[in-house]
């Protein structure tokens, strides 16, 4: 049996398309298109547009008192077979269906649909270049349009408040306006495809343990000032048709029906104009998120109740949640259709050029992996006679992170059978790192010892002329991680770096791991999730094909006693429980800064084969906006790139979270002895404080230090900038 709504929904999904669409004129701005849509909708097809499905859910969750099975079956049949999810269309009207993919570096499918994977975000966000996120952004777009979904699930870009954090790799460092950069660049790549990308998890998704039931303690000022910034930032600079809203509480208030957060900060504040979409499982009611901003519901039955199905339209009939809240909701989905081109451009799958792909992976993973020490010169490798290679797989391939960011590699899994298994499984990409140097050094012996045995890769080490010892951390969705590299693979470096004084590390991970080795070894390599052609792209540093240009994007700490939590705290079920976030705003080397401790590797951190003067520093105040200009002179040997940061420190009485932040940055591709100049225009709000009370930004008048360096604890230059008393608010900031 069928209720008439069930009936009702189903038709106007498969109903025939109207003649007259005057939405579909492109000439009309998205707004006025979308207004023109929503005055031809029934009742029953906004309601379609709020509620969407997940094909990889069982039908035996399914609360039956909220939507019958044969609803869920029918929307779950018409997904793509191992997706995301599914939002049905409306034929008549021309309103395609919403066909949605896990991703975050690439289109990833529970059936094991092959595709090309990017380097980790956090491992991009290292290349410190827009330009490189936005160029693997448009090459996921292409696959994920060429595969037949139009949204994609990315754009993660909370903040590393937690270096432990299971999702850290899915995300873009731990400084508002490095993650917005970067995570605006993706978002802008993705979208150039027709197709709309998330936004996410909006609001501090800081940790695994407990994910949906933690509630994040924070002042609003602090949150203002740090990870609502980032999205502010990433909000202005890409447009993002769909904001995901995260599992867990904020001061007690679940994310997905947080007014404060989506109703007077993102549509207000912010002037937000796309649709707030849940996390799969993230919602809790159906009134208090509805009129809370929550636009629609997502990958039912993850959640065990259809809140935006029948419970929402008889909340809709008894007034509960008003009629205009509903057409709200379908506007923002509408807006985002039209706006980044989904309604005029549908997908169509199609063949895929997995060659082309895998070179615009390789080019992001080389100008992304950071060499953090190289001692006497000993990289690149000068074609050594012997080269011992040792652990973590590196005849096979390379890691990549676990969870819905986790993609099938063309090729397949280099090393199957690892990690806890189902999505969780640990994939290895096909790309090895030995096989690449014996193309790049073919003039050398390679060895391969599996560094399982700390006796047999010391005598391997021992036995060349360089060792070069891979060590790895698999992080993971659902679970949170250890700093400390598990098994035997600390004692496996010490044991190299004894045995061969030339000993190399490369490390894969999905952020900052302890190194209790670093003084042993010569040269250290983080290479992150490096992607589909990882092991092309480490051969080629090590080699010296390409000259490293990597910086950090998080703080590698010296030992987890620095960290505010030495811990992630927290349980993984029962009732909340709450991490108060006592740091606020001084997030990452901000917290370093402020309590003076040295990092192991700061923020920023970076070598180079050559060197590079940074210089000529100015600062001048005009028109709202104080402008920075500095140069760079290439002063080495080789070609190469460097990114000059721009930091600020306030004067006492501004009351910063920290000594600097962030402010500005640009890298620049230069020869030996050329000179490139650089000119940032520094965001008013990212030399302000937030004050709760009125709402607005403000700047403390005084004399400001503006500082200009290589990295957050390598500052080369400084000069002062006066600045006047300022107040202004968001919605100033986008006039």
């Amino acid at each position: 049996m069928r209720t008439p709504l069930v009936a009702t929904l189903l038709a106007v999904a498969t109903g025939s398309a109207s003649a007259a669409q005057p939405w579909m004129d492109k000439a009309k701005t998205s707004t006025q298109r979308t207004e023109l849509l929503l005055k031809e909708m029934t009742q029953q097809e906004k309601l379609l547009l709020v509620f969407g499905y997940s094909p990889r859910a069982q039908l035996g969750q399914i609360d039956a008192t909220s939507i019958l099975s044969a609803d869920a079956e029918a929307g779950m049949a018409a997904a793509i077979p191992g997706s995301a999810g599914y939002v049905p269309g409306i034929p008549r009207l021309g309103v395609p269906a919403q066909y949605e993919t896990d991703a975050s570096i690439g289109v990833r499918n529970a059936e094991g649909l092959q595709r090309t994977s990017l380097p980790s975000s956090l491992a991009t966000t290292a290349s410190w270049d827009p330009r490189v996120m936005e160029a693997g952004g448009r090459m996921i777009g292409q696959e994920a349009r060429l595969s037949g979904f139009n949204v994609m699930l990315a754009g993660g870009i909370n903040l590393a408040r937690e270096p432990a954090n299971g999702r850290n790799f899915e995300y873009t460092g731990e400084d508002p306006l490095l993650a917005a950069e970067m995570g605006a660049g993706q978002i802008r790549g993705i979208q150039s495809n027709h197709i709309v990308s998330t936004v996410k998890h909006f609001l501090i998704n800081s940790q695994e343990t407990g994910r949906r039931i933690v509630s994040a303690q924070i002042s609003k000022a602090a949150l203002r000032m740090s990870d609502a910034l980032a999205f502010e930032l990433t909000i202005e600079k890409s447009s993002p048709g769909s904001v995901m809203c995260s599992y867990n509480l904020i001061n007690d208030v679940y994310a997905c029906q947080h007014p404060w957060l989506l109703n007077s900060i993102l549509k207000g504040d912010w002037g937000y104009q796309g649709y707030v979409m849940s996390d799969w499982g993230g919602v809790h009611s159906t009134v208090f998120a509805a009129t809370s901003g929550l636009d629609q519901q997502s990958g039912f039955p993850f959640d065990k109740v259809a809140y935006f199905a029948k419970p929402l339209k008889d909340a809709l009939e008894d007034g509960s949640v008003p009629q205009a809240r509903l057409d709200d909701m379908a506007r923002r989905v509408l807006w985002a259709l039209f706006d980044k081109g989904v309604m005029d451009h549908p997908v169509q799958v199609g063949p895929i050029d997995f060659a082309a792909n895998a070179k615009v992976s390789q080019s992001a993973a080389e100008q992304s992996l950071v060499l953090l020490k190289n001692e006497g010169g000993v990289l690149p490798l000068a074609s050594p006679k012997r080269v011992a290679l040792i652990g973590s797989y590196a005849d096979k391939g390379v890691l990549a992170g676990g969870g819905s960011a986790s993609v099938t590699p063309v090729g397949g899994n280099a090393v199957p059978g690892l990690g806890p298994g189902g999505w969780l499984t640990q994939v290895w990409q096909p790309s090895s790192p030995m096989k690449a140097l014996q193309r790049e050094l073919p003039g050398t012996q390679f060895t391969f010892d599996a560094g399982t045995d700390v006796d047999a890769a010391s005598k391997a080490a021992a036995a060349a002329d360089v060792a070069i010892v891979f060590v790895h951390q698999w992080t993971a969705e659902s679970m949170d991680a250890s700093l400390s590299l598990l098994g035997k693979q600390n004692d496996v470096v010490s044991a190299a770096a004894k045995a061969n004084p030339n000993t190399i590390v490369v490390v894969e991970s999905g952020g900052a791991v302890l190194m209790p080795w670093h003084q042993d070894v010569k040269a250290i390599l983080a290479a992150f999730y490096p992607g589909a052609a990882g092991g092309e792209a480490i051969a080629r540093l090590l080699t010296g094909a390409v000259n490293p240009s990597g910086r950090l994007p998080i703080t590698f700490p010296a030992s987890a006693d620095q960290l505010v939590r030495p811990q992630i705290l927290g349980k993984t079920d029962g009732p909340p429980f709450t991490v108060r976030y006592t740091e606020g705003a001084a997030v990452g080397y901000k917290w370093f800064d402020l309590r003076g401790h040295k990092p192991l590797y700061a923020f920023g951190h970076g070598l180079s084969y050559t060197r590079f003067e940074l210089a000529e520093l100015q600062a001048q105040q005009g028109k709202g906006r104080v402008t920075v200009k500095f140069s760079t002179r290439n002063t080495g040997a080789r070609e190469g790139a460097s990114v000059g940061q721009v930091y600020v420190s306030a004067p006492p009485e501004a009351h910063w979270e920290a000594p600097r932040r962030l402010v500005g940055f640009d890298k620049q591709n230069l020869k030996p002895g050329e000179k490139g100049t650089s000119s940032i225009q520094i965001d008013p709000r990212l030399l302000s404080t937030f004050d709760e009370a009125s709402n607005q930004w403000v700047i403390t008048p005084g004399s400001y230090e503006v500082q200009l360096g290589a990295a957050s604890d390598d500052i080369r230059a400084t000069t002062r900038v006066t600045l006047a008393v300022r107040r202004f608010t968001s919605a100033q900031m986008r006039r």
